[in-house]
């Protein structure tokens, strides 16, 4: 999967989206923001959390944290993230480039609240060193992703 999936995904569904490869790492918050020259926060994490019948991914602002109680409150069990040794496997992208788009097998997608204070964010694209730019609205319109209320 990685990169070429993510690409071939977003030209196949027709997705409307600016993509940037960048010569050094974006695999992490930090990287990405500097890389980009963006406040942390526009860096739409995805959290790949693993519940007991299926796996998820959560996309959030880069800045902020998961919480627990109400994680435990929308899904009703306690958040497990995707081992790093295990993200390849559920996801199809590397650890630093997990993304909504081009994923191996269907997961559900969930995009927190916190993402609603921006027109736009920037997930990863498939690879430690690629990242998109979407629209909020549109990203959750693409994902088919619910908005949730569990990050503080």
């Amino acid at each position: 999967m990685t990169l070429e999936s993510v690409k071939k995904h977003i030209e196949e569904a027709k997705i409307d989206v600016e993509m940037y490869e960048m010569e050094g790492s974006t695999a992490t918050v930090e990287l990405a923001a500097e890389a980009l020259d963006v406040e942390p926060g526009r860096i739409a994490k995805s959290m790949a959390i693993r519940l007991k019948e299926r796996d998820i991914l959560i996309l959030a602002k880069g800045d902020v944290r998961l919480d627990n109680r109400k994680f435990k409150d929308t899904f009703k069990q306690k958040a497990r993230f995707i081992s790093g040794d295990d993200i390849f496997d559920a996801t199809g992208h590397p650890v630093g480039g997990v993304c909504p788009f081009g994923l191996s097998k269907p997961i559900d997608i969930y995009l927190d609240e916190s993402l609603k204070v921006y027109d736009y964010v920037y997930p990863a694209a498939g690879s430690p060193n690629a990242c998109i730019k979407i629209d909020v609205d549109y990203l959750r319109d693409v994902v088919n992703g619910e908005w949730v209320d569990v990050c503080k």
